[in-house]
């Protein structure tokens, strides 16, 4: 995305701080300069409202990354860039058959980045996908995915030899992962399914418990369609997340935490991070557990995972 955007030293693009590394550093290779946006408290997508007070001159993209595959507020996004020279990229990394306003995931940037890392709904080990939106992108798109040569229009006989016509790397899947990652594609409408009934019986079956433990359960905005990609709990403090994750390790369950806010990471403070900048994710950060949730969950292990988590003593 930063290749085909054409950021370069002195450009800013700003990136939510509750994300993965990766989101950044697409951008911090070219010699851009990150700008860190808090979350909100809600979805724990970029907070919007911040946006305003963070472009400069400079500007060059928002990075917008969809939480667990809940949309971020795209029209409010695009409202406030309407009169600006500034591209509207997406992470979609967790939220590839998720939808916002009944519109897809991934459709709604210049371009959108997906994922199909072990820990994604739709594995091959390591691999990623860029959609491109920007009909103006897409032919430098196919000669940079190329090792920057017009490799693709030889194979389709639009010319008799190919050769260098820009930057570029290896980014085509290597023919075995994409065989994999077709079986899992294949298999759409099975592991969307497994997921989506793991991840409805903890949203239904924690409720009561939640409210009585001060416990905040995911936001799904209505507007909002997500894909199952992962389940949280936002406990109270960190020593209760800690408790927590404790227990249900005793219980052989692995429940983990998320992100370290890219703004207080030992690298994001050497770009200019420090804490207390973004004070949601900070906060959040401390007190976020992940449930295991996985393509092929069956109701026992759901009914351990609650059975555990609701027995915690918090």
């Amino acid at each position: 995305m930063a290749l085909l955007i054409n950021v370069a030293t002195g450009d800013e693009v700003i990136v939510p701080s509750y994300t993965f590394a990766s989101t950044a550093n697409a951008f911090i290779l070219r010699g851009v300069r990150p700008v860190f946006i808090d979350a909100r408290i809600d979805t724990l997508n970029l907070d919007e409202r911040l946006l305003p007070d963070l472009i400069t001159p400079r500007t060059r993209a928002i990075v917008t990354m969809h939480y667990a595959g809940v949309a971020c507020e795209m029209d409010a996004i695009h409202d406030i860039v309407a009169d600006r020279s500034i591209t509207v990229l997406e992470d979609n990394a967790h939220g590839l058959f998720g939808q916002y306003r009944g519109r897809p995931l991934g459709t709604l940037g210049a371009l959108a980045a997906l994922s199909f890392h072990e820990t994604k709904n739709f594995p091959c080990g390591e691999g990623g996908c860029l959609l491109v939106n920007d009909e103006q992108l897409l032919d430098r798109a196919e000669i940079l995915r190329e090792k920057g040569t017009d490799r693709s229009r030889f194979w389709r006989g639009e010319v008799n030899q190919y050769t260098w016509r820009d930057i570029g790397s290896s980014y085509v899947l290597a023919d075995p992962l994409a065989a994999i990652l077709l079986g899992q594609l294949e298999e759409r409408e099975l592991i969307q399914q497994t997921r989506m009934r793991a991840w409805k019986r903890y949203m239904q079956e924690l409720q009561p418990w939640a409210v009585t433990h001060g416990v905040t359960l995911p936001t799904v905005p209505p507007h909002c369609e997500h894909p199952a990609h992962l389940f949280y709990l936002c406990l109270s403090d960190a020593s209760t997340r800690s408790r927590l994750i404790a227990h249900l390790a005793s219980q052989g369950i692995l429940a983990v935490s998320h992100y370290v806010p890219l703004n207080t990471s030992p690298f994001g403070r050497r770009l200019g991070g420090r804490p207390g900048q973004c004070p949601v994710s900070e906060d959040i950060s401390k007190r976020l557990v992940r449930l295991p949730l996985y393509n092929d969950i069956s109701d026992d292990d759901i009914d351990s995972v609650l059975e555990s988590v609701t027995t915690c003593p918090l």
